[in-house]
Formats: structure tokens, C-alpha cells, sequence
């Protein structure tokens, strides 16, 4: 038992220290959540059609936030289908609502490549989505970096693409940051908890954040890899918390069952 916990122990500290390098390497990548605080006021985007908008001028109602850029090799893709599949299946209205608001973090993204992605993905709705309640924008290289600095999206250039995270951010009416949810696929009771505490601009809990550990970028094959270090490190500790949970109760089970066989001997002694 004595060999195997130390076994165990050994296990678990290179597990951590393998966890704890990872996170240093992920440092500037990420999300460091601005829970409570606003979006600035100044900030120029371009919409789909290139004309140059306010960003504030565009949350007027509880706004789903999401960071992507364009040409993604990986997981932008997916999130947006992500959302188009939750968001046929929130009961709220598009528009009356909520609205969305995609905006690449790529600034030599342009409003064509903007249009060429509304039009996919508007064409994913089994439902009827209003045009406007859904926009994507473009930005140059100062108003992409005061929006993602004020809402915490933390990304890297490797070579031609970027090293990110996948997130959606829920945004008060008035700018406010209520609500991060991880992930690139999303429950519809999650989405429509987070749409109505900004409409209230409540502060919401957090959602999981596994999927932020289990995705890396491979700038070898230029796309994003399941990290099977990692999860197989959870795994293994769970599986060596539960096996050393298992032979706690089997010793002291043993030891119950011990303890009336040796009574009727000590009292023949006696």
C-alpha cells in the first residue's frame, strides 16, 4: 500500500508540473474575464457591407459576443455553427431579443470575407433570423486590440494564423460584460440563462472551461489538435483518486471482518 501511494504521488507531481508548464506556455492565449466591466464607448468597426459603424451603436439589446477571424484553419468554424445550432433552439426572438455580433480579431480580414461568412452562416437557420440581428465585422489593428484588451480575448500570430480559445461573451444593453461560455458548442439553457441576465445586467456564473485545455494548435498541420496530454493527465488522476479511494474502503473492510475472528480466541486465553 506504502510503495503504491508513493507510486501514485510521483504520478500526480509530474502530472502537475507537465498542467503547470502548459499554463505558462498558454499565458498570453486565453481569456481573463472582465466580469461587470464595459465595453468602450469610440470604437470603429466596419460591417459586412463596409461601412464604417460605432460598436456601441450596435448593442442596443442583450448581444452575444463572439471573437473569430475569417480564414480559420480551426475552430472558428465550428463555433459559429455552434451558435447557429443553439440559437435555432433558444425560444427568445432575434432582434426583439438579442442580437450577435461576430468580429474578426485578424485585421487583414475585410468586409468581403465579412459578407462571404453572414451569408453561411444565415443560411444555417431553420427559423427565421433578421439580417440585422446578426453582424460581422472587421477592424483595424488599434480597435481590435481596445476590444480585446476590454473584454479579456487573449490571442497569438504563429506564421499566418493565431493561437486562440473558443468563446462566447453576452454583453448588457449598455456594454456591460455579464457571461463568458466555453466551447465551441453551446446548451440552450446556458445561452438563454446568460441572454436574460444581461437584459437585466446581472452578472452570471461561469460556465465550464474544460474546452479551453483540450484544444492546441499544431503549426506544423496548421489546425487545431485534441491535447491528449492533458485530458489523459485528468483522466489518470481520477482514475488513481478512485483507485486509491477503492483500496481505503477494501483495507478497512478487511479489517472489520478480522476483528470477530481473533474475539473468541483472546477470551479461550483469558
Amino acid at each position: 500500500m506504502k510503495k503504491l501511494l508513493v507510486l501514485c504521488l510521483y504520478a500526480i507531481s509530474f502530472l502537475v508540473s507537465v498542467d503547470a508548464a502548459y499554463a505558462q506556455e498558454s499565458d498570453d492565449v486565453g481569456i481573463e474575464e472582465k466580469l461587470g466591466q464595459f465595453v468602450p464607448d469610440s470604437l470603429i468597426f466596419k460591417d459586412e457591407q463596409g461601412t464604417s459603424v460605432n460598436l456601441k451603436s450596435l448593442i442596443t439589446k442583450p448581444t452575444i459576443l463572439s471573437f473569430v477571424y475569417y480564414r480559420c484553419p480551426g475552430i472558428c468554424n465550428p463555433l459559429l455553427s455552434g451558435l447557429v445550432d443553439v440559437l435555432d433552439k433558444v425560444r427568445l426572438e432575434p432582434g426583439k431579443d438579442f442580437n450577435v455580433l461576430t468580429i474578426s480579431f485578424d485585421e487583414t480580414d475585410t468586409s468581403v470575407t465579412g459578407s462571404e461568412k453572414k451569408k453561411n452562416y444565415m443560411a444555417g437557420f431553420s427559423r427565421n433570423f433578421p439580417e440585422n440581428s446578426w453582424r460581422f465585422l472587421t477592424g483595424d489593428k488599434a480597435n481590435i486590440a481596445a476590444l480585446t484588451s476590454a473584454t479579456g480575448f487573449k490571442f497569438k500570430k504563429q506564421g499566418n494564423d493565431f493561437l486562440h480559445t473558443g468563446v462566447i461573451m453576452f454583453l448588457s444593453p449598455d456594454g456591460k460584460i455579464v457571461r463568458y461560455i466555453y466551447g465551441i458548442t453551446f446548451l440552450p439553457f446556458d445561452v438563454k440563462m446568460a441572454l436574460t441576465e444581461a437584459a437585466e445586467g446581472r452578472i452570471g456564473s461561469t460556465v465550464s472551461r474544460v474546452l479551453l485545455y483540450c484544444f492546441s494548435y499544431d503549426p506544423d498541420g496548421r489546425k487545431y489538435v485534441f491535447n491528449i496530454t492533458r485530458v489523459a493527465g485528468i483522466g489518470i488522476l481520477f482514475l488513481l483518486g478512485m483507485f486509491l479511494l477503492y483500496l481505503t474502503v477494501l483495507h478497512k473492510l478487511l479489517k472489520k471482518r478480522k476483528a470477530p475472528e481473533n474475539t473468541p480466541n483472546e477470551s479461550k486465553l483469558s
